[in-house]
């Protein structure tokens, strides 16, 4: 089970003054590229599942990534989360032709095939990030920058084991800093699904 904290930057200004801020704290900046399939029939949506090869950094790494009964409350993620890195390469192939998945060796591809029976895999598009990794106060922070193609979506993450301490020190620096956000009321993957920003 993955529980992250999500709260939802509402434009470039606030995006800008976290980086600033949180400059002393930077540790790494990837780019992501975010790929998703679902089977030909809908047999991973229907069961709220969501298949995704993420690329970062062009091809340095590729990580496929089963996630499942994924829910979103006053923005504390539960979701849960099943992922396994993959040869880039064969990352590239199967993003360029979906149905190479059911080929692929892979636990996390053979739980998709087995539990959800998807004999056949369908490209879904996807979406590019760039995550700024910082480490404060004994979190890790995840600022993303998420470019969809309708629109540019801003948001900082922090996986936790306590998320409530998490938000409420996430909060705090907010307020401190006279930065406005909102609590995330939707994935990344459902605001790509429906097509607009919420």
């Amino acid at each position: 089970m993955e529980v992250e904290v999500k709260l939802r930057l509402p434009d470039a200004v606030a995006h800008r003054r976290v980086t600033d801020v949180l400059a002393p704290f930077h540790i790494s900046t990837h780019r992501q590229e975010n790929c998703f399939f679902d089977g030909s029939a809908g047999e991973l949506s229907a069961s709220r599942a969501t298949l995704r090869l993420r690329f970062y950094d062009n091809n340095q790494r590729c990580v496929v990534t089963l996630k499942a009964k994924a829910v979103l409350v006053d923005g504390v993620s539960r979701v849960e989360e099943d992922e396994e890195e993959l040869e880039p390469s064969i990352g590239r192939d199967c993003a360029a032709e979906p149905e190479r998945l059911k080929d692929v060796e892979s636990r996390v591809l053979g739980r998709v095939r087995e539990e959800f029976g998807a004999p056949v895999f369908v490209g879904l598009g996807g979406f590019e990030n760039v995550r700024r990794v910082y480490e404060w106060k004994g979190l890790k922070l995840e600022l993303d920058e998420t470019d969809f193609g309708f629109g540019t979506q801003y948001e900082i993450e922090c996986e936790s084991a306590n998320p409530e301490d998490a938000k409420q020190l996430l909060e705090e620096f907010l307020k401190e800093n006279s930065i406005p956000y909102s609590y995330s009321e939707k994935s990344k993957f459902a605001i790509f699904r429906s097509g607009k920003l919420p």
